[in-house]
């Protein structure tokens, strides 16, 4: 990629937005931030009990990564965030202006599987119907990527490269 770009790894629960995360900063060189790390205790909490967040939840969340993005404009690094819905994605552009996204997507049976076989971790398997409902996949104007969930993860985040440099090529020079 010919710019440090600041990557907004995002998808619903489970779709490895973690395990890629790293693996992508990787392969870019740039650093690499976890996006639950940026969860007030009280929505940690929220999930932990099965219950879904609220937008009035999300907010200083996603103001929390928006700010750690902000910070990383033109240094380029790749941050994890669900971003499930439009307005979620737009308060970071907001935050962050040139920010781009990798939708981690895939089967919900696969996505569902995996997230049964995780440890330790506060998201319950039940909220997975409500982070589909929520998902407003990216929409033709905003800068990002699909990227499918089968496979390993090195090729996952081997397709996430690919697809961020292809887009890359086809942004218009100025």
């Amino acid at each position: 990629m010919s710019t440090p770009h600041v990557v907004v790894v995002m998808g619903v629960a489970g779709t490895g937005k973690t395990t890629i995360g790293p693996l992508l900063a990787e392969r870019l060189g740039v650093p690499y931030a976890e996006g639950d790390d940026f969860h007030p205790e009280a929505n940690i909490a929220k999930m932990s009990a099965g219950t879904p967040l609220t937008d009035d939840d999300r907010w200083p969340w996603l103001d929390a990564i928006g700010g750690w993005a902000h910070g990383r404009a033109g240094l380029g690094g790749v941050v994890s965030s669900s971003a499930l819905k439009r307005s979620y994605r737009d308060r970071l552009r907001a935050a962050a202006p040139g920010v781009v996204f990798v939708h981690l997507t895939g089967d919900r049976k696969l996505i569902e599987d995996r997230m049964k076989a995780r440890q330790n971790h506060f998201m319950p398997t039940a909220l997975l119907d409500s982070q589909f409902a929520t998902l407003q996949p990216l929409a033709a104007d905003e800068a990002g990527v699909d990227v499918d969930v089968a496979g390993s993860p090195e090729e996952i985040a081997d397709r996430a490269v690919e697809a961020l440099t292809a887009l890359d090529s086809a942004a218009p020079q100025g």
